[in-house]
């Protein structure tokens, strides 16, 4: 049987055609509109993490330091070697936490960074905890910028041997601020190549993410030693994103536990055996 569409038929289709990739447009452009005021409750859920009462009365080395910024203060802990008592200016270490912790949640597990004689330096993010402000890429790098500005003013620090460790997002504070200020070494765990890489996740195009954090272009151009811990089942950032961070760094070693993304790495005991290995290796500390 022959069909014969008449051009007014033919036109009545591509209306309808036209109305439905209009319709179809129209809710993706909604869609994306929300993700883009929406993505940094995503990104940092700080409403959903009940801040513990007291932490720093069971460590009583901490030393609690309000840095002034220009979105208000932010705290930060730091902890002296262990057994420091003034001889010399220690190394320290700068760390930033993943976006669902606070720098509470990191004392007992990062403590043994004192017993090899190095400081400690927690920095919380903005609006996190106790601390004032919204977090953002800038107000994140400020804040880390200040706190580096803070600790290597402090004479019982060797500001030539400063180590940035960042975990999750925190690899994008510390890459934010190895780009910003002098740096020994970077460690990076779980960390990802940039934020807009998650974009298709979405669904959606990598230019709406607010917050980037190129972390793929700092490590490219960082000079000095990139320690790159990953996880080889990590669902959430791929191992691939490591494996990437490794090879585009100039000076870069790479270490992979049996481990996914919250629980990595599955067995403290060798991930501080590795740390002093590597810490041995570009003469942060001492050979014992």
């Amino acid at each position: 049987m022959l069909i014969q569409y008449n051009k007014k038929g033919k036109q009545t289709k591509m209306t309808h055609l036209m109305n439905i990739l209009f319709v179809l447009f129209a809710f993706y452009f909604v869609y994306c509109f929300t993700l883009f005021f929406l993505q940094r409750k995503i990104i940092y859920p700080r409403h959903l993490i009940p801040v513990p009462n007291g932490m720093t009365n069971r460590h009583q080395d901490v030393e609690k330091i309000w840095l002034q910024t220009s979105i208000g203060d932010v705290e930060a802990w730091y902890l002296p070697p262990a057994g420091y008592h003034g001889e010399q200016p220690s190394a320290a270490v700068i760390f930033a936490h993943g976006n669902g912790e606070l720098i509470d949640f990191w004392p007992v597990e990062l403590v043994k960074f004192t017993h090899m004689g190095i400081g400690l330096f927690l920095v919380e993010y903005p609006g996190y905890g106790r601390s004032q402000g919204s977090p953002s890429e800038k107000s994140i790098t400020e804040t880390f910028v200040r706190a580096y500005d803070n600790l290597t003013q402090r004479d019982d620090i060797d500001a030539s041997r400063i180590i940035l460790f960042g975990r999750s997002l925190g690899g994008g504070a510390v890459c934010r601020l190895a780009a910003e200020r002098p740096s020994a070494a970077l460690i990076l765990l779980s960390a990802f190549t940039s934020a807009r890489s998650f974009a298709s996740r979405y669904l959606a195009p990598g230019f709406i993410v607010r917050d980037p954090f190129d972390n793929l272009s700092v490590v490219s151009s960082y000079p000095n030693p990139i320690l790159v811990i990953h996880g080889k089942k990590d669902m959430i950032v791929p191992y691939s994103h490591g494996v990437r961070l490794y090879r585009a760094a100039q000076r870069g070693k790479m270490i992979t536990y049996p481990c996914g993304h919250n629980d990595c790495p599955s067995d403290w005991d060798i991930f501080w055996r590795d740390i002093a290995a590597f810490l041995h290796e570009i003469r942060i500390i001492e050979n014992e």
